[in-house]
């Protein structure tokens, strides 16, 4: 085990592991460490414990100190010029006509370098840009393209749900989804409801599955047959997390994809029924990817 404490550099950024190298410092504490960067700014979010060494990327870094107020200070002047920095960024995007979006812009905290964030729906060439950016800031610049995702997490905003976006308040690192957890869920796969503000799929479309996979685990679907104490019955619907299948005695033409069922409504739990298979010819299908849906599974 690896003695290490957890900082992060941003709000809702990733949690990234440093050696404390002696130094006595608690959750909420400003510190300066060392990273490929040079060094930098950071908050601490987690207190001195001890990681398993898969957990982390040896050797581990340094915390060179608590941030003095100078360092408070320079961190605040960084962050007070990034508004003028935007500004002059996207006037010299619209000169140069580049179809380009601009995002976020970071100082690293020695001011040896600008970063740039912006998106795009393709390549872009920006060499005559950063040219005129270095001419300006008379300092590195660094233009780094992000997606729909990480633009949604540094800008914020408001989900579907009304709450501010879990990607911008705390979630540190995005995990995949797909559209087969919003069919687990008993979703509708229509893009507009399972889609956040970035367009992609919701991130919290991932926070249940794993529930309702093994609350799944062995319920039949809708349209499937099932052998009962009442005999043989077509389920009609299917509550997950109730554990609830409702299902109608099939009256004539069994084998048919008409088959007709009866008007009663019969109840069970999962325990009490034995899947026998899917409706022949009458299987129910997955819906047809639309190019909207397409596009929500990219990254």
């Amino acid at each position: 085990m690896v003695k290490a404490v957890g900082v992060k550099f941003k709000h809702a950024g990733k949690v990234y592991y440093f050696d404390p190298a002696g130094k006595d410092v608690e959750v909420g504490d400003k510190v300066i460490v060392e990273t490929a960067k040079g060094l930098e700014f950071a908050t601490v979010v987690m207190g001195e414990e001890k990681i398993h060494p898969e957990k982390i990327v040896s050797p581990l870094k340094p915390v060179i100190r608590k941030a003095t107020q100078e360092d408070i200070a320079r961190n605040e002047e960084n962050n007070s010029k990034k508004a003028e920095a935007m500004k002059l960024c996207q006037e010299k995007i619209d000169k140069h006509e580049l179809e380009m979006k601009l995002v976020d812009v970071e100082y690293t905290f020695d001011n040896s370098k600008v970063i740039f964030y912006f998106t795009a729906d393709g390549r872009v060439d920006f060499r005559e840009l950063v040219k005129d950016l270095a001419g300006v800031f008379r300092m590195r610049i660094e233009l780094r393209q992000i997606g729909v995702r990480d633009e949604a997490k540094m800008m914020g905003g408001i989900g579907n749900c009304g709450r501010p976006l879990c990607c911008h308040q705390w979630l540190s690192e995005f995990q995949p989804v797909s559209i087969k957890m919003a069919k687990t869920q008993g979703l509708s796969l229509n893009p507009t409801k399972i889609s956040g503000i970035c367009g992609r799929l919701m991130c919290c479309l991932k926070y249940e599955n794993d529930t309702y996979c093994q609350a799944k685990e062995g319920m039949p679907d809708a349209g499937e047959k099932i052998k009962t104490s009442d005999g043989i019955l077509r389920v009609s619907e299917v509550d997950v997390l109730g554990n609830v299948i409702k299902a109608r005695k099939i009256v004539k033409n069994i084998d048919a994809a008409d088959e007709q069922l009866s008007d009663e409504v019969y109840t069970y739990e999962k325990e009490q029924v034995k899947r026998l298979g899917k409706k022949k010819g009458g299987k129910v299908k997955d819906e047809e990817m639309t190019e909207e849906m397409k596009e929500l599974l990219k990254d």
